[in-house]
């Protein structure tokens, strides 16, 4: 696979792809070396691997005909068959395609029903059954997190053990590249058959809620779960912010951002070293975290640590009482009052407050694992990457490469000849990086049904007009997290520049992944065009205490930077009050 952009053939039987979800996690193109090595070339087979492994059916239901069922690439950005998402849905009892679409899609416009695309085959009692056995076994009666444990310790075991890159030959890199495929592929199944729990959890917990008359209460019931592993970094953040608000470490910090890291390091005050020490420390827990960090040309905190630091800085000016242990404190009390309330409804029937009981603990504890499969990827991800990229520092050392970072426009099968003569590829990747960089400024469809369109048709970002919210205008969108606050509106549409988000500000954003995460210990509140319940930036404002309105179609171009909102995360509303 050499053709560029990545256009993939598109399935007769399974028509319905959407960005839904894996642009959260992919929000820009992914590169030819990603999609043919570490991401891309293990999330397809461990998806599959997945579903099977769910007992909704075997290998041979794939589409023979395409090369990528699960997780095509239009025009070089990802998408999920959501098709097959729905027969998930369909096959496993008490769930329905309904289910899947409010948990994947959230409430976006121009997605086709169910019954429109509806196959003869959907409706299996043997693959239900299956599903059935699968649900109580594996999802609802689960104990603990071991597979994933078990994981976590084979990749930091591998992390313990990275080389320094710096002294191994262009084959050991290139090799290094290529390398723990068998252990991605394993990683990437987990995640998956984690997320799906996850989903079968939550819609469980909401048809409980539902059924006692209290739907209102189905997300309380999963907040302030703890052990979530992408609210992490918020909590070493914070306390980095602390030491950084008086002292020589805070004015350091008030010389601004650009170039703090080298003053920090330069300076002899044993305070600021305490400071540095608590950096390090930290970069060297999460060094694999940042912007779009399954994407191995994306650039980490611990690569450009001023990306860390930004947030640190935005940090500073929160208050002590807005500390992310006292929101989440909060959240606990608000998650155990629910939970007392829906069991007090729930009294004398021992059979429903049993299958809430189960419910209860399987929504949690599969939230927490598709976090910690998620994190424990992107770790080994980063053990890509850095090779990688001393390869292409080489590269461009040696004049065959104009930048480092152009390594990855190479496919994986054409390493072997870039190092037996990488001038031979100077052109090729330098066009293939001038078409890349040009996809950026394309907005791919959110569904496609059928055959995508041409690029040629994609609204281009850098000419996108929006028609701005007025005063007293509400938008509508999905509820991530409850609770209601009103403060001025923060629109961000990078997160490699959170500098403008002030303290109390409301964080209006495209889509989160886990590198936007602390931005939300400063916000009071977080609305997101697009994304679900189940979505990241649902998942973490629930675990830090903050309102949260997802799938608020267009927000990000319709409200005003600066205006005066309310987020009313119950309703699911978005309001303006003055502009």
């Amino acid at each position: 696979m050499t053709d560029w952009p990545i256009f993939d053939r598109t399935s007769k039987t399974f028509p319905l792809y959407s960005r839904a979800n894996v642009g959260e996690i992919f929000p820009d193109p992914i590169s030819p070396l990603n999609a043919s090595t570490g991401f891309q070339a293990n999330l397809e087979p461990g998806w599959r691997d997945a579903f099977v492994a769910c007992g909704v059916w075997d290998h041979n239901l794939y589409d023979a005909s395409v090369e990528r069922n699960v997780l095509p690439a239009f025009g070089s950005y990802l998408y999920i068959n959501m098709s097959l998402m729905r027969l998930f849905g369909v096959r496993v009892p008490g769930m329905g395609a309904e289910a899947v679409d409010l948990q994947y899609f959230g409430d976006m416009p121009g997605i086709p029903s169910y019954e429109s695309e509806k196959r003869d085959f959907d409706d299996d009692p043997a693959y239900s059954e299956k599903a059935g056995a699968w649900l109580m076994n594996e999802v609802l009666l689960a104990k603990d997190l071991a597979a994933y444990d078990a994981d976590r310790r084979t990749v930091l075991d591998i992390r313990s053990q990275r080389p320094d890159v710096a002294t191994l030959s262009d084959a050991a890199l290139a090799e290094r590249i290529t390398s723990f495929n068998d252990v991605l592929r394993g990683l990437f199944q987990r995640h998956i058959e984690s997320s799906l729990k996850s989903g079968v959890g939550l819609g469980a917990i909401s048809q409980i809620a539902a059924a006692v008359g209290r739907p209102e209460l189905a997300l309380t019931l999963v907040a302030g779960i703890g052990d979530v592993d992408s609210a992490g970094p918020s909590h070493g953040m914070w306390t980095l912010s602390r030491l950084a608000r008086t002292g020589p470490v805070a004015e350091l910090f008030d010389g601004g951002v650009e170039g703090l890291d080298a003053r920090l390091r330069s300076s002899g005050d044993p305070r600021v070293a305490e400071f540095v020490a608590g950096l390090d420390a930290f970069l060297g827990e999460w060094d694999f975290r940042g912007p779009a960090e399954w994407e191995l040309r994306a650039l980490t905190w611990s690569l450009r640590p001023e990306l860390a630091l930004h947030t640190v800085d935005r940090m500073r000016g929160v208050s002590d009482e807005e500390s992310p242990q006292i929101k989440n404190a909060e959240r606990v009390r608000q998650r155990e009052e629910a939970t007392a309330t829906v069991r007090e409804l729930l009294a004398g029937d021992a059979e429903a407050g049993g299958q809430f009981e189960a419910a209860l603990h399987a929504a949690a504890l599969w939230l927490r694992g598709r976090e910690r499969s998620r994190t424990t990827a992107a770790m080994l991800i980063h053990e890509l990457r850095l090779p990688a990229l001393e390869l292409g520092r080489r590269g461009a050392e040696a004049g065959h490469l104009d930048a480092a970072k152009q390594i990855f426009m190479l496919f994986a099968e054409e390493l072997p000849a870039y190092l037996a003569d990488p001038g031979s590829f100077t052109a090729t990747v330098r066009e293939r990086e001038r078409v890349y960089l040009e996809m950026f400024d394309l907005e791919p469809p959110f569904v496609v049904v059928g055959d995508p369109p041409p690029t040629s048709e994609w609204v281009r970002r850098s000419g996108r007009t929006h028609t701005a919210a007025v005063a007293g205008e509400t938008i509508q969108g999905v509820s991530g997290c409850t609770g209601v606050t009103r403060g001025r509106a923060r629109v961000l549409l990078d997160p490699n520049d959170p500098s403008a988000l002030e303290p109390d500000e409301i964080l209006v954003a495209p889509i989160t992944d886990p590198s936007w995460t602390p931005l939300f210990v400063a916000a009071s509140a977080v609305v997101v065009d697009v994304g679900a319940p189940f979505s990241h930036a649902a998942i973490v404002s629930r675990e830090l205490g903050i309102p949260c309105v997802v799938s608020a179609t267009e927000a990000t171009g319709r409200i005003p930077n600066g205006a005066l909102i309310e987020v009313d995360g119950t309703a699911a509303t978005v309001t303006v009050i003055e502009v």
